[in-house]
């Protein structure tokens, strides 16, 4: 087993369902993306650069979607968390079901624009 599914299936339930659901849209909206395991938590490439990092905080009730080149995001920033970071900002959620896939999608196809 990868490390990156070791990694999802060790989260509680909940967290394995945001998990599983954000792999999936963020294969469906870009087929040629790479997963690897980096720093303890699954990290998405594009094009040969990192891309958005996923990680699950259960003490916090959370998962983020953190995007490497969030700062350059200009669509979406009402759903955007930055937590003051310099680079990164997030897409964060506490359930399954607060997940707004068209939201989702658009930072997926914007972050990727960036990387051409």
């Amino acid at each position: 087993m990868k490390l990156t599914d070791e990694y999802i299936y060790r989260q509680p339930e909940r967290y394995q369902a945001i998990l599983l659901h954000l792999i999936s849209v963020f294969k469906r909206e870009i087929s040629d993306l790479e997963m690897h395991f980096k720093w303890g938590m699954p990290y998405l490439y594009y094009k040969k650069r990192m891309f958005c990092y996923l990680i699950s905080n259960s003490k916090k009730g959370f998962v983020d979607a953190g995007f490497a080149r969030g700062f350059q995001l200009k669509r979406n920033q009402d759903c955007l968390v930055d937590e003051k970071r310099n680079t990164v900002k997030s897409l964060r959620y506490y359930n399954l079901e607060e997940i707004d896939n068209a939201v989702l999608i658009d930072v997926i196809q914007e972050a990727a624009a960036l990387c051409v």
